[in-house]
């Protein structure tokens, strides 16, 4: 699989900054010319795991979120959301729907939600030292006339 493209950023774990995450992402994927389909798959993709990051990782602290989204020579996007936060402790378990360590008003959908619009995800984390969550997504290539 050959690198076609990158981009990288950085952003503060501010919930303003989520909506900013999710349409960057977007626009750089866009030049691949996925569907309207694809591109809100990614879009929610990475709304769910910035807002994971936030509200998750840093809880009550500001901390940096690192996106890298990559573009491949076979039209696959790998977008990763990286943190420094708190790490999971049993990814495991916090990748069961309805599992949240977030209290009520959570509803412990986020990676559920991840992996229904992606083609695949990975999770790692170390406690203390942080979280990487990897998405992969399939632009599917289309005849397209002169």
């Amino acid at each position: 699989m050959e690198k076609s493209n990158e981009m990288k950023l950085t952003i503060e774990s501010r919930s303003s900054n989520e909506g900013f995450a999710r349409v960057a992402v977007a626009a750089f994927v866009a030049q691949l010319d996925p569907t309207i389909e694809e591109i809100n798959d990614i879009r929610t993709c990475v709304s769910e795991a910035v807002t994971n990051c936030i509200v998750h990782a840093y809880k009550e602290t500001l901390g940096k979120i690192y996106i890298t989204v990559t573009l491949s020579d076979s039209s696959l996007v790998t977008v990763k959301i990286r943190d420094k936060g708190c790490g999971i402790e049993d990814v495991k378990q916090a990748m069961e729907p309805l599992f949240t360590t977030g209290g009520s008003e959570r509803a412990g959908l986020g990676f559920a939600v991840m992996e229904s619009f992606s083609d695949k995800i990975s999770v790692r984390s170390k406690l203390g030292q942080g979280t990487t969550v990897t998405i992969r997504k399939k632009i599917q290539q289309r005849v397209r006339y002169a």
